[in-house]
């Protein structure tokens, strides 16, 4: 039997991969700390659920295809709150950020065609631009210069003729860089000259620890025809399971061509968008006590991480991942390592090994990201678990 050649080219999620090994972990016995996956603990606000028991509907039907209403109303009302003026028919519901994604690059990209990409970056995207046909041309980050990229000279190196697309995650996942507005300006003007889409992954706008709030995309004006973004409930709400996201442009030919996936997927779940439209209700507060808790725990993070020798890593500014460089040969060979052979009263760790977060080859294979979306008690046994694992596989080599 045949398969497809673009989907034998894509690989298995680096969050996800391990899991066999921790499963067999799990059946000796033993206890494993979880920083490999962007799976918040935080509660999901009360009035997701509400929503859902109050649905009184007699039949569940199909929403529109765009979404439902009450949900694009609430999304155009969201940014209007931080200044950036859009219209409900500027929003396109998805079954998460990542059918947003999906739905964006196969209206924009063709066989042959780049997009620049900062690395490191979120794994998915290179799935979803190989299913397009498309190959990303990366502008490689180190954590000693704070994974930064918002450089003319960089960016402009990787566009040619076959460029369409600039594509990056703010606050990013997974080094925690935070662009600045003059930086976000300088991007969109590169794209406005070169006739390119600049799309912006929002999803982890709330989650900034500098004290001023992320500037979008969405406020940037003159750049209409340019400027995308992708955005959730997911990660802001602690909601992943809802599966809501949307894709947000003012571009109309753009917003047209998406909308034939839109149709052809039918919608995004109906109930899950009518509980998805209540969570906008919620107040700053929620985001405030959200926030301190997640900067409590990037400081548990990194003060234990400062105690292991040999490691680099940058102080992730939003979001709520951290990139570190170990002192090993291979990071995946560790988590292996520490799944199969390792155990410290019991307990083991799992992280995301970095090397597929890299386009570039023979990039990030001693880098992991861990995701602090766990209490502030268990990372600091994590980071424990990380400096003896460490100090126990290199002795083995």
């Amino acid at each position: 039997m045949k398969f497809s050649s673009k989907m034998e080219a894509c690989g298995l999620s680096p969050m996800r991969k391990f899991a066999p090994y921790a499963l067999k972990a799990e059946q000796k016995g033993r206890k494993i700390y979880h920083l490999n996956i962007g799976q918040p603990d935080i509660e999901t606000p009360p009035v997701f659920f509400d929503a859902v028991r109050d649905f009184s509907q007699p039949v569940l039907a199909y929403a529109p295809s765009p979404g439902v209403p009450v949900l694009l109303d609430a999304i155009r009302d969201y940014y209007g709150k931080i200044g950036a003026k859009i219209a409900s028919d500027n929003i396109l519901i998805s079954t998460g950020g990542s059918e947003a994604l999906q739905m964006l690059l196969a209206s924009i990209l063709d066989d042959g065609d780049e997009i620049v990409i900062p690395e490191p970056f979120y794994p998915n995207y290179s799935t979803f631009v190989t299913l397009t046909g498309a190959t990303i041309r990366p502008v490689t980050t180190r954590p000693e210069e704070g994974y930064r990229f918002a450089v003319r000279e960089r960016i402009e190196a990787c566009i040619n003729e076959h460029t369409r697309a600039i594509l990056f995650t703010n606050p990013g996942n997974p080094t925690g860089t935070v662009l600045t507005a003059e930086e976000l300006k300088l991007l969109a003007d590169i794209a406005k000259e070169h006739g390119l889409f600049l799309i912006g992954d929002e999803v982890y706008r709330e989650f900034v620890y500098g004290g001023e709030p992320l500037m979008s995309l969405l406020q940037l004006e003159g750049y209409d025809e340019n400027v995308v973004v992708v955005d959730s409930v997911s990660k802001r709400f602690s909601a992943c399971g809802a599966r809501i996201g949307c894709m947000i442009t003012r571009n109309r030919e753009l917003y047209n061509q998406a909308m034939k996936w839109c149709q052809g997927r039918l919608c995004a779940s109906t109930l899950d968008q009518v509980a998805s439209a209540a969570l906008y209700s919620v107040g700053p507060e929620y985001f405030e006590a959200v926030r301190e808790e997640y900067r409590a725990r990037k400081d548990a993070l990194t003060e234990g991480l400062k105690k292991i020798p040999g490691v680099v890593y940058s102080h992730p500014e939003g979001a709520f991942y951290v990139m570190a460089a170990l002192p090993v040969d291979d990071a995946e060979k560790l988590q292996i390592w520490m799944l199969e052979e390792f155990e410290d009263a019991g307990e083991t760790l799992m992280f995301t090994p970095a090397e597929s977060f890299y386009k570039t080859p023979d990039t990030g294979r001693n880098e992991i990201r861990m995701a602090y979306v766990i209490n502030r008690e268990d990372i600091r046994r994590s980071m424990e678990l990380l400096a003896k694992g460490i100090e126990a596989y290199n002795s083995c080599g």
